[in-house]
């Protein structure tokens, strides 16, 4: 007799139906460096000199180059994907309002994402749901870098 092993791997997000408002979420924390932000300029052809150039950035309010909004926004989503909230239960992004760069990041500077649920509400089809967070990307010394509200679509727990 052949042993079988069932390879069908189990969602180990959340579902929309374990979201709560008032809920708080905190990820893992992660360092940009200079090559992030270099590698960032390349990969979206943003040479701003403010993020690229020294010598042009020691003469800013920053004193040394800067990471991009757009790249801080991005390390931020893959940290909430490293939690696993999101694996296997999440069905899109529907809308981020509000987006505010609140303070720089540096190379050396270590950030996270707080989100809070603000809102849960059902969908006209039963089987998924759109939680609304409040998202704070925070530095190393708690001050908030970037703030944002955004709207995800979730699958509903599936019934057995």
């Amino acid at each position: 007799m052949e042993a079988k092993i069932s390879i069908e791997a189990k969602p180990r997000g959340h579902y929309f139906d374990d979201f709560s408002v008032g809920q708080e979420f905190l990820t893992p924390a992660r360092t940009i460096t200079q090559t992030d932000i270099v590698n960032f300029a390349c990969l979206s052809g943003d040479f701003n000199e403010v993020h690229t150039n020294f010598e042009y950035s020691s003469s800013t309010p920053f004193g040394e180059p800067i990471a991009h909004g757009p790249l801080v926004y991005a390390v931020l989503a893959g940290l909430q994907y490293a939690t696993g909230i999101n694996d296997g239960t999440l069905i899109a992004l529907l809308q981020i309002d509000g987006w505010r760069m609140l303070a720089p990041v540096k190379h050396g500077d270590t950030i996270r994402l707080h989100s809070e649920v603000l809102e849960v509400k059902e969908t006209s089809k039963g089987d998924r749901g759109v939680v609304t967070f409040l998202r704070r990307g925070v530095k190393q010394d708690g001050t908030i870098i970037q703030e944002m509200t955004a709207k995800y679509l979730y699958r509903k727990r599936p019934v057995n």
